[in-house]
């Protein structure tokens, strides 16, 4: 990776306070550093939640006594002391689950053997942080530190995430805990949200720093089962499986706690499920209980029974007998309803949250002063966020039609009384409106509202400069009352009516070149998106017609709609001052290009395939971005998600023809901006994906061409999951809601100490705390300055098309982001999980070879939804957008 080049110096200087906090070590500090082994009796693979508990036994033992305050660990195989232990270090642990007064008869014995393997010292990390020694490997330093310094929180609070982590790097990342114990704010359907603390030590330039950061997620509501599933049953007339398959419950029934995870919802309640006893014979469950337990079961007909087995053995269980234990995240994507809840107690302005986390936050992560374990250390955390020089990058100017200038203010400008610069063919358009019986749309297509609204939004695109013919009205085709989502499984007939109608009113020869659909719910929009973009190669943009139809609000609403429009028929809304703001991109013939993957959800059907983006500019202005999308089978049937790009090549080609077809050259420079790699993935990312972008390139070099292709690349990350967070220190050098102004850019005090990196901030804040965007240079041939990357980074942020303010993250990232988005619609019905019937094949069964059947059947059934992509006449435009 290239060093940095030196610092960035445009832009108006101001000083900032960093969540960052400055990590105090004494200069002698030494690290014992131990391997932690456990073996059971009889010898057996040890799962992490079994680990978990057996060190806290492990902690409580007589052995480790002596030594308690003096060491940290990841519960799983490191430990760290600041005394050396003796060696060797056995300790025969007797397990019972945490809530059990004492081990049972038959508890099972492991051994805990402790390991030494190194000591770490201080000065041996010292000339690393001092920028001498790059190559210095600090990340057996930074993890033991962290483990110190979470000890606290991991022992009081709840980690959500990162446990599953073997990559260290990918681990720090996710050091995030909750405290559910503290304030509680219910988000409904048996869900709250807790607040918690992300913590995590990073190394910056002569000193190690402690990020900490405020976060919220939700959680499941403790209590009975029986109760939080007839809660769900009452708000949405279901029991979804997978709301409730892997919680953990603690059964109740044997006198004594035991903690299982659910295996899966059976479809049947304890009255109609029978198994086979080897006392009872065949016996429903009800019964069982009745008899074995003298249990009455209260809902033994109005709830399922749930397993609480595995995939080999199944173990029956009345959902009233199980309760939620407290502290247990929930992991499954968010209701709607929910989802606004959340962002609600979660968005607070920037004071807030600091003061959140110097409080709240210091409190109960234990990093106060009177932490045993870092006073045996001899570590300190300074209670002062840090202070970083920042500086203010001043906005482009954007340039619309006949070279009107908008200067823009606070990230944004609006669009009054300008055109845009260049101006799409609307002349042949047409209109479908969606009949699904809701009391925002229009009654049909004689409605005598319509005709009103649907020239008020013709006018818009006329004032704005595309070329519409007022004097012949759109033609406008009504679809049949689609039957309504429950009666409906993925909306496979809603979907079919569509398609008679555009087959009933449309000459095939003489597409409209965009369709405009009146939509009143969205259930409807991925299928719709599926047979518009990749069997008919139709253009559509939809409405919301409960927004649209708001009389204060229209204007507004049929503008950002007339600027989707107009990009997808080729034109040009705004562009940045050729001489000013757009020279150093101008210079050379470039191509801007972004890349992003995107996996199955955790509700995903097992075997589902990740869908990868790459967007590249056609035009000099860098205002069109079409795309190139795939499915991106895992290598590994059984491993849910691959990260990096396999078939990067064959998709980098086709941008690059593109290009070559619409400018009669290839781009002498590119820059690649790659979205949603993580900080462990730098090197993977160079040794897999940069050699795909340069074998596209070689391929172009045959023998019709005179001189051999070789464009210079760069390749930029953007990091959008960091935990930096800055705050403005005066009064008018920050918004009115308290946040940093836009262009904000640091690139000292918590940056990398070797790498190129930055955060730049190019939009407005609307709500809560506003998020940089972590920028690092892994790949640089251009030999880019830190001004120029971060001035041309920040200026192609007001390129964005279907807006006219700044995105927080620059465009070809964001529309690769976006692209990503309509492949997850092609086959929604994979993604979240339609397919029930699929699913209990999935999930299901004892065979491990009809799993990898299911996964593989999955897999198939992507691939023929897929078909060929986006159809032909829509495929070189930006029709996702």
């Amino acid at each position: 990776m290239p060093l940095r080049p030196g610092f960035g110096t445009k832009g108006q200087p101001q000083t900032l306070r960093a969540n960052f906090f400055a990590l105090r070590l004494p200069k002698d500090l030494t690290i014992h550093d131990y391997e932690v082994v456990i073996t059971g009796q009889p010898k057996e693979d040890v799962r992490r939640a079994r680990k978990a508990r057996i060190f806290d036994l492990l902690e409580s033992s007589p052995e480790c006594a002596p030594f308690r305050d003096h060491i940290a660990h990841d519960k799983s195989a490191r430990l760290v002391s600041a005394k050396k232990l003796p060696q060797p270090f056995q300790v025969a642990i007797l397990f019972f689950e945490e809530g059990a007064p004492a081990p049972g008869n038959n508890a099972p014995v492991y051994t805990v053997e402790v390991k030494y393997i190194r000591t770490l010292n201080k000065r041996e990390i010292d000339p690393h942080l001092e920028g001498q020694d790059r190559s210095f490997d600090a990340l057996p330093h930074i993890s033991a530190l962290n483990l110190i310094v979470q000890k606290h929180a991991s022992k009081h609070g709840v980690r959500v995430g990162g446990d599953e982590e073997r990559d260290e790097k990918k681990r720090q990342g996710k050091s995030k805990y909750f405290f559910p114990a503290e304030e509680r704010f219910a988000l409904g359907l048996g869900i709250e949200a807790c607040r918690g603390f992300y913590v995590s030590i990073r190394p910056n330039f002569k000193q190690l720093m402690v990020n900490i950061n405020a976060c919220m997620t939700a959680f499941y509501v403790p209590g009975n089962l029986a109760e939080a599933m007839l809660v769900f049953q009452q708000q949405t007339g279901t029991i979804p499986s997978e709301f409730f398959e892997k919680v953990k419950v603690v059964t109740t029934h044997l006198g004594y706690p035991k903690r299982k995870a659910i295996y899966r919802i059976m479809g049947t309640s304890p009255r109609k499920t029978k198994f086979k006893h080897n006392t009872y014979g065949e016996i429903t469950v009800e019964e069982y209980f009745r008899r074995e337990y003298k249990i009455t079961l209260q809902y033994a007909n109005a709830l399922p029974v749930i397993d609480i087995g595995n995939r080999d053995k199944s173990n029956l269980m009345p959902p009233e007998l199980c309760q939620i234990p407290p502290g247990q995240p929930y992991r499954g994507l968010l209701p709607d309803k929910a989802t606004a809840e959340m962002i609600k107690v979660a968005c607070n302005p920037p004071a807030f949250n600091a003061n959140l986390i110097v409080n709240q936050g210091f409190e109960l992560l234990g990093l106060r002063g009177n932490n045993s374990t870092l006073v045996s250390f001899g570590i300190t955390v300074d209670p002062e966020m840090t202070v970083v020089p920042g500086r203010v990058l001043p906005p482009p100017k954007v340039v619309y039609r006949n070279n009107q200038q908008l200067s823009a203010r606070d990230g944004g400008w609006n669009l009054i009384d300008v055109k845009f610069h260049r101006g799409g063919d609307l002349s042949n358009w047409a209109v479908l409106l969606v009949q699904e019986g809701r009391h925002s749309g229009f009654a049909s297509a004689q409605d005598a509202a319509l005709t009103p609204f649907l020239r008020a939004f013709a006018d818009m695109c006329s004032k704005c400069g595309m070329g519409v013919n007022l004097s012949q009205p759109p033609l406008i085709m009504e679809t049949p009352r689609l039957p309504a989502a429950h009666e409906d499984p993925g909306r496979r007939r809603g979907v079919d009516l569509i398609l008679q109608t555009f087959r009933a009113r449309l000459n095939p020869k003489k597409k409209p070149s965009v369709v405009l659909v009146l939509l009143t719910t969205a259930d409807i929009y991925s299928g719709l998106k599926r047979l518009c973009d990749m069997s008919l190669g139709l253009q559509t943009v939809c409405m919301q017609l409960d927004k649209a139809r708001r009389p204060e609000r229209q204007d507004q609403y049929f503008a950002n709609v007339a600027l989707k429009v107009n990009i997808k028929l080729g034109g040009m809304n705004h562009v940045l001052d050729p001489e000013i703001c757009m020279r150093w991109l101008k210079e050379k013939k470039t191509m801007l290009v972004g890349i992003d993957v995107t996996h199955p959800a955790p509700t995903s059907l097992k075997g589902t395939p990740s869908i990868v983006a790459v967007v590249a500019s056609v035009d000099d202005n860098f205002v069109q971005f079409p795309a190139g999308l795939a499915l991106q089978r895992n290598r590994n049937i059984n491993k849910d998600a691959e990260e990096m790009v396999e078939g990067l090549t064959k998709l980098m080609m086709e941008r690059l023809q593109l290009y070559e077809h619409k400018n009669g050259s290839l781009p002498e420079r590119i820059l690649v901006y790659r979205d949603g790699v993580s900080e462990g993935q730098y090197k993977l990312s160079l040794e897999k994906e940069l050699p795909q972008i340069l074998d596209a390139c070689k391929r172009f070099n045959t023998a019709s061409r005179k001189t051999a292709y070789r464009p210079s690349i760069s390749v930029i990350v953007c990091g959008k999951r960091h935990h930096a967070r800055f705050n403005a220190t005066q009064a008018n050098q920050m918004t009115r809601n308290g946040n940093t102004l836009p262009g904000t850019v640091v690139d000292k005090g918590v940056t990398d100490i070797y790498n190129h990196d930055f955060y730049l901030q190019a939009h407005s804040g609307l709500q809560g705390t506003v998020k940089s965007t972590h920028y690092i240079v892994i790949y640089d041939e251009n030999k880019i300055s830190a001004d120029q990357i971060q001035v041309n980074t920040h200026n192609a942020s007001y390129m964005y098309a279907r807006a006219t303010k700044a995105v927080s993250l620059v465009p070809p990232a964001y529309y690769a982001d976006i692209a990503c988005e309509r492949g997850r619609q092609w086959i929604s019905m994979l993604m979240y999980g339609a397919e029930a019937q699929t699913r209990s094949q999935v999930s299901g069964g004892s065979d491990p070879d009809a799993l990898q059947r299911a996964r593989q059947e999955v897999y198939n059934k992507a691939v023929q939804l897929w078909g060929e992509g986006a159809q032909s006449d829509v495929r070189n435009t930006m029709f996702y957008i």
